[in-house]
């Protein structure tokens, strides 16, 4: 079992965990639910989720994580030996969204580049779907190997591995310390730009402008917890892998409170980026408001038509903007592939560096898939699956078997012990009650909706493999992974694991 490694200190963890929670979803999903949810009104909700979801399941897994000086697989093994398939099933939704996660960065590489001579041109959809990624006319039918997404995918596993392939101190937070400083420094470069073109000021009305009658919209409370629980990477194990790095000593709450804080500002700024160019370009269009504004239609058809038509910069503001997707994406990157080798390090008492060598091998070589003319069609689905059933149900299980089946004041007392300041009952009832709740009621209107009508309009058989076979797949590869005898060493409980 791998032992000793920690972070060097308090900044590196705060940055790495923000840098993973920080992702690709603060740029392009968080502005567009602001905007469709009753625009600054929203935030009422979005920081009620914060305050109620948010940072108390944050609280219990980097408890859990810091108590257990483990993985997920070995953190829930200790609760309850029983439990233990949960933590090989976030495991496993890790390594799933590396593969495909890749592919978005990759494309984001390419876009610096491009954004130099406006490779896009006057059709920034027609070269993003047809000349880029030659996307063909549906999942099923590959077509052929971009090689210039698959170079731009190889970089960025290549800097997963130089990080991984460190350890915790030398890589992971080497990386996070060069990362988040560049990436806020960017953003903060092209929200000031971006304020200071034409219909900025009325793009940011559009973002902001509160429509109080959405507060009593049940699905408006719905997408405001969604948006904190996707946005904060829980659920799916990083948090816990993350904080079993911290020293014994670490303020945990703190901890809790200033990652969410600082993953929801950096979501804020980078609304106010993306709709003072959306404003910029209604200005531009006489008033109407641009086709495109959510997901990867934002980012690589949206914003490349904003750098075409921008007055002076064009080739700077492109590079930057795409710099941050970039960064953005690789700093949650490498957080999601270390709780794949974190795991089958504790699990298999294997040498961290051979691990990380053949992870990044099989991982990369699974993700040329999305290199060919069907990535984006696997993308969309897969993600979708991941997100709304994987993710969901991972979390959903998690808060009511900590919160029900284990002695949870006990987790409480750990989070409360180095902590400068101390939760009370409050977080229990959050734990118990509030979460559950919410993500019951996200979870059966997920699944009412798609068993209604197919997402994006894909074939039933496409669901049932590439959707809910993928999760079913997951599920029994957790089982069969929790069935193998534990070489790390004893999991006798947690509280025998601190004790030892």
């Amino acid at each position: 079992m791998e032992k000793k490694q920690q972070w060097g200190s308090r900044l590196g963890f705060i940055l790495a965990a923000v840098g993973s929670a920080i992702g690709l979803g603060n740029i392009w999903r968080f502005p567009y639910m602001v905007y469709e949810n009753g625009g600054g009104a929203f935030l009422i909700p979005y920081f009620v989720a914060l305050l109620t979801a948010g940072i108390p399941i944050m609280i219990m897994e980097f408890s859990l994580g810091h108590k257990s000086r483990a993985g997920a697989p070995r953190t829930f093994s200790l609760l309850n030996k029983k439990w233990e398939w949960l933590g090989w099933w976030q495991t496993g939704i890790s390594a799933v969204i590396a593969v495909y996660y890749v592919a978005i960065i990759g494309w984001s590489f390419s876009y610096m580049f491009f954004s130099l001579n406006g490779a896009w041109g006057d059709e920034p959809a027609s070269f993003f779907l047809n000349d880029f990624l030659r996307l063909t006319s549906g999942p099923f039918k590959m077509g052929t190997v971009q090689f210039g997404i698959l170079f731009t995918i190889v970089i960025a596993w290549t800097l997963n591995f130089l990080a991984s392939y460190g350890g915790v101190q030398k890589g992971l937070e080497r990386a996070n310390k060069l990362l988040m400083p560049v990436l806020i420094v960017v953003l903060l470069i092209v929200v000031v730009r971006a304020l200071s073109l034409p219909g900025a000021v009325h793009g940011l009305e559009i973002l902001f402008k509160p429509d109080f009658s959405q507060i009593m919209n049940p699905s408006v409370w719905v997408a405001a917890y969604g948006q904190i629980f996707f946005s904060l990477s829980i659920a799916f194990a990083i948090m816990i892998t993350y904080s079993s790095y911290l020293p014994k000593k670490s303020d945990i709450i703190n901890n809790a409170f200033m990652t969410a804080f600082l993953n929801c500002g950096f979501s804020i700024l980078a609304g106010i980026a993306i709709f003072s160019i959306i404003g910029y370009l209604q200005h531009q269009a006489g008033g109407s408001l641009p086709d495109n504004m959510a997901g990867v239609f934002l980012a690589f058809v949206t914003l490349p038509s904003a750098v075409t038509q921008l007055p002076a910069l064009n080739g700077l503001i492109g590079v930057l903007l795409f710099m941050t997707l970039s960064f953005a994406g690789l700093s949650s990157f490498i957080s999601i592939n270390e709780v794949v080798v974190r795991s089958i390090v504790d699990k298999f008492g294997a040498n961290r560096r051979k691990v990380s060598v053949w992870y990044n091998l099989i991982a990369g070589t699974i993700s040329i898939v999305f290199a060919t003319g069907a990535g984006l069609h696997i993308l969309d689905i897969v993600d979708h699956y991941i997100n709304s059933y994987g993710i969901v149900f991972s979390g959903l299980i998690q808060v009511v078997l900590v919160g029900w089946f284990y002695d949870l004041k006990s987790v409480r007392d750990h989070a409360n012990l180095t902590s400068d300041f101390k939760v009370g009952a409050w977080w229990d009832l959050m734990i118990r009650f509030v979460t559950p709740a919410v993500l019951g009621v996200n979870s059966i209107l997920n699944l009412i909706t798609d068993l209604r009508v197919n997402y994006g309009g894909y074939s039933t058989l496409v669901q049932i493999v590439l959707g809910w076979g993928l999760i079913a797949v997951l599920i029994i590869a957790a089982v069969a992974a929790a069935r193998f005898k534990w070489q790390g060493g004893d999991t006798a409980s947690l509280t025998q694991s601190n004790e030892a």
